[in-house]
């Protein structure tokens, strides 16, 4: 692996730069930069500055202007500031350029989420997908990396005569990203045969998606009691979790938690990350969990409509719902959100208030993919009678010598698999078996 630089081993005090043009654009700069810190802290890196810096425009050289650069600089020198963290995202040249100028490390938001991911990856595709987003992070900056890029070789052996150590490593980066895409390819392969040995079984599928940090772990692990990681952090689960809940009517439910959105998230990542993102495009449903506590919640919430978007995602059936509303100190919050979002469930994951309201409403639209039918299943396919009552709802069995006559709410997938087995019953003997 290619480190992008060599990184100081204690990070003892960060300065947090964001740059902003035009006044307007202040508050979101300053709320940007919160965001920042809340990452940087995830990291475990101390913050002891933050800075707003307006500009009328961008600079090549250090993005800001020499001036601005130089205080910055000498504030760094100043204070004792061992990293400067950019908000923006920076050339490889602006940050050459910046370390240069303060002899600290320098990095922005993508090296510091980059950070988070591979911190927190677990299954291989994850790693495998950080790995992929790291390469092609660091293939522009590895002049950042090496002190012997400019040196030659030649003669008997080597790689080309005149050929310089920065063109080596470049080479050499570029076929671990070849390696790292090959092996995406076979384990990507090998989910989407348990993606279809899932789909298989007739079960609908709801993806919680959102904002990261606004609890989709935690109601995952409240609604069907599954082990995974639940933490006040930033991206605290990278990983894919699907877990079976069972519904008020019976009716089974798959639940998949998604990893987390963020605003100015790079698309590098978010190509990185298609993975654990497919699974909002293919689920039948989804659950956009939002942290109604949070000052920027409906900021949070376009964030992550603006992502589904991009992936194609935006027309599913989509259920709003409020979380953390324990953590709620202005009485005017609920009923402003429940103005502007009636249909939305205001929940509590960590007191449980509100959870047997979204159980319900989560019935509910399973309900609405339900299809009525009524069959008559052979008698040597008990497999089917007992398919029917763990995924459907079943309002009426009959066994008879012929088979066994059943009226149900099945799911749409099963509908289809057994469309060979329906029939139109007698109304009258329907009449007197309800009597």
């Amino acid at each position: 692996m290619f480190e992008i630089k060599e990184k100081p081993r204690m990070v003892e005090k960060a300065v947090l730069v964001r740059a902003f043009v035009g006044h307007d654009a202040e508050a979101e700069a300053d709320s940007l930069l919160q965001e920042l810190e809340e990452l940087v802290n995830t990291l475990g890196i101390p913050v002891a500055n933050r800075l707003l810096v307006p500009h009328r425009e961008p600079h090549a050289r250090y993005l800001i202007g020499t001036g601005k650069a130089g205080e910055i600089a000498e504030l760094i020198r100043q204070e004792g500031y061992d990293v400067l963290i950019f908000d923006n995202e920076l050339a490889p040249a602006q940050q050459r350029n910046w370390e240069k100028l303060t002899s600290v490390a320098v990095i922005d938001r993508q090296e510091v989420i980059l950070d988070i991911f591979g911190q927190r990856a677990q299954t291989k595709e994850a790693r495998l997908q950080v790995e992929l987003a790291r390469l092609e992070y660091s293939l522009p900056r590895l002049t950042r990396a090496w002190a012997h890029l400019g040196k030659q070789g030649g003669g008997i052996g080597a790689k080309g005569e005149g050929e310089s150590q920065l063109e080596q490593d470049k080479r050499a980066i570029r076929k671990a990203i070849d390696r790292v895409k090959a092996e995406l390819v076979m384990v990507r392969r090998r989910r989407a045969t348990q993606r279809k040995d899932r789909q298989r079984t007739p079960v609908p599928n709801a993806a919680i998606v959102g904002y990261t940090n606004a609890g989709k772990s935690s109601l995952l692990r409240r609604l069907t009691d599954a082990d995974v990681l639940v933490e006040d952090k930033l991206f605290a689960t990278l990983d894919t979790t699907t877990r079976k809940v069972a519904l008020p009517n019976h009716q089974p439910l798959l639940l998949t938690d998604t990893v987390g959105f963020v605003r100015n998230l790079p698309h590098r990542l978010v190509e990185a990350f298609n993975a654990t993102l497919e699974e909002s495009i293919l689920a039948d449903f989804l659950i956009h969990l939002v942290d109604a506590s949070h000052p920027e919640a409906l900021k949070f919430f376009n964030t992550t409509r603006k992502v589904l978007e991009e992936l194609g995602a935006e027309a599913k059936r989509t259920l709003i719902v409020f979380n953390k509303i324990d953590r709620i100190e202005d009485p005017a919050t609920i009923p402003s959100l429940r103005l502007h979002f009636p249909e939305a469930s205001f929940v509590s994951v960590q007191t449980g208030e509100g959870m047997e309201g979204l159980l319900a409403r989560l019935a509910d639209l399973v309900s609405n993919n339900l299809v009525a039918m009524s069959l008559r299943i052979p008698l040597h396919r008990s497999d089917l009678v007992a398919q029917l009552h763990r995924d459907a709802r079943i309002d009426r069995i009959e066994y008879q010598e012929q088979g066994v006559q059943i009226e149900a709410q099945v799911p749409a997938r099963l509908a289809e698999v057994l469309e060979e087995f329906t029939f139109v019953p007698d109304e009258r003997a329907l009449e007197t078996v309800r009597a």
